[in-house]
């Protein structure tokens, strides 16, 4: 997954705010031409149990959250803090596609 990923190797690291602090939310965005528009959102829970977080995607107002791992698609992000729930230690790894494939 990672190597399929250029912003994991070589892109920028941004913390994002999460409403629980036993989440760790943040981005890698691959800068522009090596993998234009690559932007991955990595989302943790350090908690043993399952947890919710809000995050404040809005300047992503109308991309899909695309599940790295299944590539499941996720509900568009809107202009309203973006809700997730994960799972005891889990994680979500998610391009964020302009594109609803």
């Amino acid at each position: 997954i990672r190597k399929q990923n250029p912003a994991f190797g070589i892109g920028t690291y941004t913390e994002l705010q999460s409403s629980n602090p036993a989440v760790l939310a943040f981005l890698r965005e691959a800068p522009a031409g090596e993998g234009a528009d690559d932007i991955v959102l990595c989302v943790h829970n350090f908690s043993r149990f399952a947890q919710p977080t809000e995050l404040d995607l809005s300047r992503f107002h109308g991309r899909h959250p695309v599940e790295l791992f299944g590539g499941v698609r996720f509900p568009a992000i809107g202009e309203l803090p973006y809700l997730l729930t994960l799972a005891g230690h889990g994680f979500y790894w998610f391009r964020l596609r302009r594109d609803a494939a």
